[in-house]
């Protein structure tokens, strides 16, 4: 048998991978197009908040990005498929160009959700082509898988953002028809963690945001998890005690927002409280399932309320980095899309449900580099004025997540997935 070149193998592995980006792509693709289908061309178009944009905005941002940085650089001469795009697609890529105002994205009436999906499969047709011929280079593959967990992210958007739209209009439309099974919440346990010396960030095998590394060590002090999320029950106990009011528990600023946007309950709360808006239309409030859409500033006053704190990113990532991604996310079988209790496999389910606020700012650990050239403006320019989540939710995709995963926003943010878990000194 002659021997087989290191090249030639080098060659098969890159074909190998080739061939299971290009898997990857189709299935990514496709389930950001069966998020759409429920959705009339008026539903994919309006927009109900400047921090929202338009689902056919979503569904055309994507497919910006993998013309923008895989076709245009790696695929000789391609043509881009309507010049405007790139200006109205764009989100914050300066390197790119000048882009359309982030709070008019709503105003876009063309082009139509019709031709968006000619875009899209346009863009997906040439970019599975070069795939399957081997045609694009590593750094493409590369810019390929980055634009994939991109599409994982806006894939969880546009479901937040529908759902902040839909709550605005009186008749409460429903995303998905859907009957919420009664929920179980074990009761609250704390699990000890010794702490010490730990490594924290993503160590350099698979795929990872910049913002995950590089890996360093940090030290912990001995501390305690809640064995489950903040249920609905517990938080009404807070807003029956006052906590609404009370100033004592808030952050200065905290406080402020409570009094200028008058808060009173979580987001999609009904005023009496005993009801909620979901994606699946308005259901009686669950008192066993999480507490959810509530910002950081809520979570650090219940937390205060309840004689706890919120944990910092790295005691989450330490109690987390042994634990296998498991717990409720989109691809759910039943179809929910509105968080639940954990509770299979681990006694500190940390994955799932709710993205859960911590007590980290959002800022860059010791040796950060963003990811060269324009792709570099991804994570690194948003340290500022942001809090670190960690975890996933219901709306997030499970091979989207691991332990490393930073998710960001600001402190008043309520219209994404977001409770509380509970943290204490020993």
């Amino acid at each position: 048998m002659s021997p087989v070149s290191a090249a030639a193998v080098d060659r098969v592995d890159f074909a190998a991978r080739d061939e299971a980006l290009a898997a990857r792509f189709a299935a990514v693709r496709s389930y950001t197009r069966e998020l759409a289908a429920p959705l009339s061309s008026e539903d994919a178009s309006a927009q109900s908040m400047a921090d929202a944009s338009p689902a056919k905005w979503h569904l055309a941002h994507t497919t910006w990005f993998f013309e923008t940085f895989v076709l245009k650089p790696h695929r000789a001469g391609y043509e881009v498929f309507h010049p405007s795009f790139e200006y109205l697609f764009n989100s914050y890529y300066r390197g790119v160009g000048e882009l359309h105002p982030r709070h008019q994205r709503g105003l876009l009436t063309r082009p139509s959700v019709h031709e968006v999906m000619a875009y899209r499969t346009h863009v997906d047709r040439l970019l599975l082509d070069a795939l399957l011929r081997d045609a694009l280079p590593e750094a493409a593959l590369d810019l390929l898988e980055l634009g994939l967990h991109h599409e994982q992210q806006h894939q969880e958007l546009l479901l937040t953002d529908i759902k902040h739209l839909f709550s605005m209009n009186p008749l409460m439309p429903e995303y998905r028809p859907q009957n919420l099974m009664a929920a179980e919440a074990p009761a609250l346990q704390w699990m000890r963690f010794d702490g010490g010396i730990v490594d924290i960030g993503h160590g350099g095998r698979g795929f990872a945001f910049d913002n995950e590394g590089p890996r360093h060590q940090v030290l912990l002090r001995p501390y305690a998890l809640a064995s489950r999320v903040v249920t609905n029950a517990e938080y009404a106990d807070f807003i029956r005690d006052g906590g609404y009011r009370d100033a004592r528990l808030w952050l200065s600023e905290g406080w402020a927002q409570v009094e200028a946007q008058r808060w009173q309950r979580p987001l999609y709360w009904s005023e009496a409280g005993d009801a909620e808006y979901t994606l699946h239309g308005v259901h009686a409030i669950d008192p066993n399932r999480p507490v959810c859409h509530i910002g950081f500033f809520e979570a650090d006053a219940y937390a205060r309320w309840a004689g706890a704190r919120l944990p910092t990113e790295f005691e989450w990532e330490h109690a987390a980095a042994d634990q296998r991604v498991s717990g409720q996310f989109a691809e759910q079988p039943d179809g929910e899309i509105h968080p639940r209790i954990v509770t299979e496999h681990s006694s500190v389910p940390l994955y799932g449900s709710v993205w859960c606020w911590t007590a980290s700012p959002y800022v860059a650990y010791p040796g950060y580099r963003p990811d060269p050239g324009t792709v570099g403006e991804y994570n690194g320019k948003f340290m500022s004025n942001q809090w670190v989540l960690r975890g996933g939710s219901c709306a997030s995709s499970r091979s989207h997540l691991r332990s490393t995963y930073r998710n960001f926003f600001p402190a008043d943010a309520r219209w994404q997935f977001s409770g509380l878990r509970l943290a204490q000194e020993l």
